[in-house]
């Protein structure tokens, strides 16, 4: 018997989608694991990351994206950071979370 794979709401798909491409276009820099990444890169992590997670049922909301595909390695547990030009680092759950609030107010 096959298992049902729940995707997100419509409405969860276009803020995680939106996530994506906001960091895709950041141009900052993302820490994992002790490396740097581009945010390029970044993206195509965090969508690999989103889609494996997917087919888990693990991801219903933007929140759960944020929660447990874009805040720390799920091999280390070690937080994932953003430093983007003339700001400090920030750890990026935080910074994620702080643009879906900005999204939310439009």
């Amino acid at each position: 018997m096959a298992v049902a794979r729940a995707e997100p709401l419509p409405a969860a798909q276009l803020e995680i989608n939106f996530l994506l491409g906001y960091v895709e276009g950041s141009g900052c820099a993302f820490y994992r694991n002790g490396s740097a990444y581009d945010s390029k890169a970044a993206q195509a992590h965090l969508r690999e990351k989103y889609k494996y997670l997917v087919t888990r049922n693990q991801i219903a909301t933007a929140e759960d994206f944020i929660e447990k595909a874009a805040t720390a390695s799920s091999f280390s547990g070690q937080p994932y950071g953003v430093k983007c030009t003339g700001a400090p680092s920030i750890a990026s759950g935080l910074w994620l979370r702080e643009e879906l609030a900005r999204l939310r107010t439009y």
